[in-house]
């Protein structure tokens, strides 16, 4: 019962062939145009690096901690 509710409302995952990597790139150009791509790749990438960056101070934080953690035992 159980596979069943899963396998009905499970999208199929699969691997991207040429055919649809062309028909996305057209849909992109035709909904955003040429000159807003750039933009929003950039945009894309600078938040990307800002999570990247919040990440890594964050595991930094929690190994700090950790150190005054055991330094107090």
């Amino acid at each position: 019962m159980y596979m069943d509710f899963i396998s009905i409302f499970s999208i199929p995952l699969g691997t991207f062939g040429t055919t649809e990597i062309v028909v996305i790139v057209i849909l992109a150009l035709l909904l955003f145009g040429g000159k807003k791509i750039p933009e929003l790749m950039r945009g894309l990438g600078t938040g990307l690096k800002e999570f990247k960056k919040a990440s890594e101070e964050d595991e930094e934080e929690k190994e700090s901690e950790s150190e005054v953690k055991k330094e107090k035992k």
